[in-house]
C-alpha cells in the first residue's frame, strides 16, 4: 500500500499581515521561514512559519490580506490545526497565552488534553502534548525553549462525506486507523511531526473560504519521483490531481476529495535555503524568478512588514 509519512504543511487565509506575523512569531514563538507571495495571486503575501529551518511537518503557512473577508468554518475544510509541545508544556502555554490576552478553552479528544484558542483572525488552533526528545531550534524572547512548539501535531478534518474521507485516508493515503470514539476517528502516519489526522464522524454543511479558514492541507512526498507515483496512485481511486506546480521550495499537486477537502501533496525538498541563507530566512520578500521582473509593482501593492530579526536561533 502506498502511504504518506505525514503532514507537510497547513495553509490558511488570514487578515492583516502584520497581525498575522506577530501572532505566530511573538506569541506562538515560531520562526518566519519565508516571506513571499501567493504565486497564483502575487498581490497577496504568502508567509511560512515553522522551526528553525522550516522542516516538513513543522510548517504553518498563511495568505494574509487586509481585504480578506471573514470565512466560515464548516464541511470540506480543516476545522482545527494542532501544534505539538513537549510533555509538561500545556500548563506553561495556558499561562503564556493568558499573558497575551488570548481566550482559551481546555478540552479533550481521543485521550488527549487540549488547549484550544483562535488566532487573531478566527482560525481554530490547539496545543497538545507529545512525548518526544525533539526540541525546537528556534525560540523568542520570553519563551522557555523547553516548551517551545516542536511542529504540527495533526489536523482535525470536517467533511461533508466523512466515510468517503476516511476511506481515502486509510486506503488511498496509507494512514493507519488507531482510535475511534465519541464521534471521532483518528488516523496516524509515521512522521514524528504532522503525524495524525482526526475526522469528525458527523457530516457538516459546507463552509466558506475567507480569513480564519484553512485553505488546504498538504501531505508529504519524499521527492518528485514519489510525487509522480502519487499521481498514478490517485488515478486508481478516480482522482485526477492537478499538474505538478513549481512552488520553488517544493513541488506540488492538488486534488479535492469527495468530502470537499482540498489536499496537496508536496515534496520535502529542495527547501527554503534555495534563495536565502539559513541565518536570513524570512527577513526579506523573496520572489520566484518568473515574478522578479514585477517586483516593483508587487511590492507597491503589499503592506510593509516588520519582521523579527534573526539572532542565530534565538528571537
Amino acid at each position: 500500500m502506498k502511504k504518506t509519512v505525514g503532514i507537510h504543511h497547513i495553509t490558511a487565509v488570514a487578515g492583516h499581515p502584520q497581525e498575522n506575523l506577530d501572532f505566530y512569531t511573538k506569541v506562538l514563538g515560531m520562526r518566519i521561514i519565508k516571506q513571499t507571495v501567493n504565486f497564483g495571486d502575487p498581490n497577496t503575501y504568502h508567509l511560512y512559519f515553522g522551526d528553525e529551518v522550516g522542516r516538513p511537518g513543522t510548517l504553518m503557512t498563511t495568505f494574509p490580506s487586509p481585504q480578506a473577508r471573514k470565512g466560515r468554518i464548516g464541511g470540506g475544510q480543516v476545522g482545527v490545526t494542532s501544534f505539538a509541545v513537549p510533555v509538561g508544556g500545556l500548563d506553561y502555554w495556558k499561562e503564556r497565552l493568558q499573558q497575551y490576552d488570548v481566550s482559551i478553552m481546555t478540552g479533550e479528544r481521543l485521550g488527549d488534553r487540549l488547549l484550544q484558542f483562535d488566532d487573531p483572525h478566527g482560525l481554530h488552533l490547539e496545543i497538545v502534548e507529545r512525548k518526544t526528545e525533539q526540541r525546537s531550534g528556534w525560540t523568542v524572547v520570553g519563551l522557555d525553549g523547553e516548551y517551545a512548539i516542536t511542529g504540527i501535531a495533526g489536523a482535525v478534518l470536517y467533511s461533508t462525506a466523512p466515510e468517503k474521507t476516511n476511506t481515502l485516508l486509510e486506503q488511498g493515503m496509507g494512514l493507519i486507523k488507531v482510535a475511534e470514539e465519541k464521534g471521532w476517528v483518528r488516523f496516524q502516519a509515521e512522521s514524528p511531526n504532522g503525524q495524525w489526522i482526526d475526522v469528525k464522524r458527523e457530516a457538516l454543511p459546507v463552509g466558506s473560504m475567507g480569513a480564519g479558514v484553512v485553505h488546504h492541507i498538504a501531505l508529504r512526498a519524499a521527492d518528485e519521483a514519489e510525487q509522480q507515483e502519487w499521481i498514478d496512485h490517485l488515478h486508481q481511486y478516480g482522482i485526477t490531481p492537478t499538474e505538478v506546480r513549481n512552488r520553488l521550495y517544493f513541488q506540488s499537486i492538488y486534488f479535492r476529495e469527495e468530502g470537499g477537502i482540498l489536499f496537496e501533496i508536496a515534496t520535502d525538498g529542495p527547501g527554503f535555503t534555495v534563495d536565502e541563507e539559513r541565518k536570513h530566512l524570512g527577513q526579506s520578500l523573496k520572489l520566484p524568478p518568473w515574478l522578479e521582473p514585477e517586483r516593483e509593482n508587487i511590492e507597491s501593492g503589499l503592506l510593509p512588514l516588520q519582521v523579527p530579526k534573526a539572532k542565530g536561533g534565538k528571537g
